[in-house]
Formats: structure tokens, C-alpha cells, sequence
């Protein structure tokens, strides 16, 4: 079996699939470059990003599947997984060898499997814009720090654009090394080197991000602990259910679980 490396965008991804085509390879392993450097393949076969192999590959997928379907595939790729991406690829495989439409047949298990990678890509994207919280800078900027499970930050761009459009805001991902900021206009993707980023909002200061936080960012901070603390009625907690709801790996990104 060969194995297909592409460079972990949904370009290279959909190059592969395009060559398997191209050849006639129907026994395929995918794997990401980062993966490919950590493991042993036989077989394996670099496959370069093609934009406008890509864009065939895509147009044929618009043709032939719906647009909720669409939405898993991206949402899917989105999840960064290994296993996710071989059922991608396994998915086109079985899209395109039909005259049919058939991306509705939840009983193919690669089908099944987007639905199932979509739900949580999904339910990552609406924790996330729940559970982000903004501490403000001298600069007026205000920034957040978030590390989730999965490449969420172009799903949630659309819903903080939306819902502070009066302030600049920067939410940066510490897992992938880059942020999305808003400049009052307009949302653009940024990347920095963010060595000991935590020590922003611990200490006030960050060397790597060249930031200072707002004086009264430490007092906003305690009046909104005072707030939650008094609206918390200790009597009726409880713990169980509040961490169905709001797991503790969320906690680090709110102000009011922090002592």
C-alpha cells in the first residue's frame, strides 16, 4: 500500500486525491508531514500542494454533495487528526466513484465518520466562543489566550468580528503559534513567537508580545470574581453538573476559576 504525504493543508490533502485518480491508486495511506517524520512508511510518496488540482477536486465535491456536507469535510480537516484526514481522503474516494449522489449514506463508515469529526469540531467552536475571555492592554488591545483541541479559530473569526466590532481584539492559539486579530475593520490571520505567553496575563508583562496590560485590568478582573461570587448561591451547587457543562480544561481560560 502507498502511503501519500502532503503538507497538512486541505490543499495538499485534495492534491492527494487528485493523484490517486491521476493513477488509479485506490489503496491509499495518508499522512500528514508532521506525522511522517515521527513514524516509519513504506512506500511513501510526497505529494506537493496543487491550488488548482485542489479547486477541481472541490468543484467536483460541490457538484456532488450537499452543503451540510461540505461544512463536515471542512470542519472534519479542521480537527487536525490523522485518522480524520484518512477518512477525508477515503470519503472523496467513495463521492467520486459514484454517478450518484450518495454523501447522505450514514451507513459508509467514512461518512458516518465526518458527521462524527464534525460534531466535535463543532462543539469545540461553540465552547470556545462561550468560554474566551479578553484581558485588555494599555494599547487598548484586548487579547486572549487559548489552546483548544482543534484549528477553531476560522470558525469562531465570524462570531467575535460580529460581536465586538467597537475594539481591536487579538485571540491567539498558543497549540498552533498564530492568532486572529481584529483592527477595527477587518479580522487577519497573525503569527509571533510566543515564548512564556502565559506570563501576559500572569504578570502584567510579556516580553514576547511586547504588551503591557491596562492598570485597571487587575480590578475589572476582581469585579468580575465579586460578581460571579455573588450571584453563586452555595447552597444549590452543583459540581457535577456545572463540569458537564463547563469541563475543567475551560477553567484556565476564565477569570472567575482562577484564585
Amino acid at each position: 500500500m502507498a502511503t501519500y504525504c502532503f503538507d497538512g493543508t486541505m490543499t495538499g490533502l485534495l492534491s492527494c486525491v487528485f493523484r490517486a485518480f491521476q493513477f488509479q491508486d485506490w489503496h491509499v495511506q495518508v499522512t500528514s508531514e508532521l506525522n511522517a517524520q515521527h513514524g516509519l512508511f513504506d512506500d511513501l510518496i510526497q505529494v506537493a500542494s496543487n491550488e488548482q488540482q485542489a479547486q477541481r477536486v472541490w468543484r467536483g465535491l460541490k457538484q456532488r454533495t450537499s452543503s451540510d456536507s461540505q461544512r463536515h469535510f471542512y470542519y472534519s480537516f479542521l480537527s487536525e487528526n490523522e485518522t480524520a484526514f484518512q477518512h477525508l481522503f477515503n470519503y472523496c474516494l467513495y463521492i467520486f466513484q459514484h454517478t450518484y449522489k450518495v454523501d447522505q449514506n450514514y451507513g459508509h463508515p467514512d461518512v458516518l465518520a465526518l458527521s462524527q469529526w464534525a460534531k466535535q469540531v463543532g462543539r469545540e467552536k461553540h465552547r470556545m466562543e462561550a468560554f474566551v475571555r479578553f484581558k485588555k492592554c494599555k494599547s487598548g488591545l484586548f487579547l486572549s489566550l487559548i489552546r483548544p483541541d482543534f484549528n477553531v479559530l476560522p470558525l469562531i473569526e465570524r462570531h467575535f468580528k460580529a460581536r465586538y466590532q467597537d475594539q481591536s481584539w487579538l485571540i491567539y492559539d498558543e497549540k498552533r503559534k498564530y492568532g486572529i486579530y481584529y483592527d477595527l475593520q477587518d479580522v487577519h490571520s497573525v503569527e509571533m513567537n510566543a515564548v512564556a505567553v502565559d506570563s501576559t496575563l500572569a504578570s502584567g508583562f510579556s516580553q514576547a508580545f511586547s504588551v503591557e496590560l491596562d492598570e485597571q485590568e487587575v480590578l475589572y478582573d476582581q469585579l468580575w470574581k465579586d460578581y460571579f461570587h455573588s450571584v453563586n448561591i452555595q447552597a444549590r451547587q452543583n459540581l457535577k453538573l456545572h463540569i458537564q457543562y463547563v469541563p475543567k480544561r475551560y477553567w484556565r481560560y476564565m477569570n472567575e476559576k482562577s484564585i
